[in-house]
């Protein structure tokens, strides 16, 4: 499995929330969530993504918008435009007039008018569910153009939303994997674009093939002599160009990459401290504890027991 797939295959919404929303000029909504991600994308009308602190984003009629929920940020039909109303943990559908929770089974916010943008929604409620690695790949907004229309998967989300039929959860929730999954596989393809430095470096036939050794055997004892030795070139010349094209020296990298492996087995597996720093090459619990408080800030622990997880009202 190459990289990429990797780092996407732990990728499964389970009980996501959705909505279609339907608000009218001027508008514009707080999200304070906290959801670890969403995906949005305009049904009709046009939208602008703010996040603290960032530029603003324009999103168009069957664009998809990737966003992390670690900060917050503003959806609006304007980055001008001040926000009426907040969308917090509490609550995803907050009441006001126009933005009200339609009655029965349909995940709608709002009342259908003519002059009114419709905006489609996912959220991935737990962290979990995504994989460490692949958060902090992502940059607070991404958004994958439409092209020539809206994607299968966009139509399939915009049409099944509003049902209320055997299995709708399920179906809801693969659908919103297989966009993430479509979105991030148009964005690393994009030579444009600016996905991961080491999704780029991957082309690249010494450091790719360091990258590949490193990422199918992350507890060997690795070596900067070993890599090079994998890639057939010197030490030097490995590390010179593995630290231009990925950012980093190999073994911070390796580091990192160790960490990462750990944070998603802490989350995902019963396996104590000191198995997990085993199996992703650390001697034991100790040493894996020192190295995610230095790369991460906290204990594996900690990381293992977060705070209650992000749930919509």
């Amino acid at each position: 499995m190459d990289v990429v797939s990797e780092v996407l295959a732990g990728v499964r919404a389970r009980g996501a929330v959705f909505r279609r929303t339907i608000v009218r000029p001027p508008w514009a909504l707080r999200i304070t969530s906290g959801a670890p991600l969403t995906l949005a994308a305009m049904l009709r009308g046009r939208a602008w993504i703010v996040p603290d602190r960032q530029e603003p984003v324009p999103v168009g009629v069957g664009d998809v918008a990737v966003v992390r929920g670690d900060v917050p940020y503003t959806v609006a039909d304007d980055p001008r435009t001040a926000p009426a109303l907040t969308v917090t943990r509490a609550d995803y559908c907050p009441g006001a007039e126009g933005v009200e929770r339609a009655p029965g089974p349909d995940r709608t916010c709002g009342t259908p008018a003519a002059e009114a943008a419709v905006l489609v929604s996912g959220a991935f409620e737990r962290r979990g569910e995504l994989s460490e690695r692949l958060l902090r790949a992502l940059p607070p907004v991404l958004v994958v153009p439409a092209g020539a229309g809206p994607s299968p998967s966009v139509a399939a989300l915009a049409e099944e939303v509003t049902r209320d039929r055997p299995g709708q959860q399920l179906l809801l929730d693969r659908t919103l994997d297989l966009m993430l999954v479509s979105a991030l596989r148009s964005w690393f393809d994009d030579p444009d674009a600016r996905p991961p430095a080491w999704c780029r470096a991957l082309d690249d036939p010494t450091v790719g093939t360091a990258l590949r050794s490193l990422h199918e055997a992350p507890a060997r004892p690795w070596t900067v002599a070993d890599l090079a030795a994998e890639a057939g070139v010197s030490r030097a010349l490995l590390a010179r160009r593995f630290t231009a094209l990925v950012g980093e020296p190999p073994m911070s990298y390796l580091a990192n990459w160790r960490v990462a492996l750990a944070a998603d087995l802490l989350r995902e597996t019963d396996h104590t401290v000191d198995v997990v720093a085993r199996r992703v090459g650390y001697s034991g619990a100790f040493a894996l504890s020192v190295a995610f408080k230095r790369l991460r800030g906290t204990r594996p622990s900690d990381h293992r027991n977060p705070e209650p997880e992000w749930r919509a009202g």
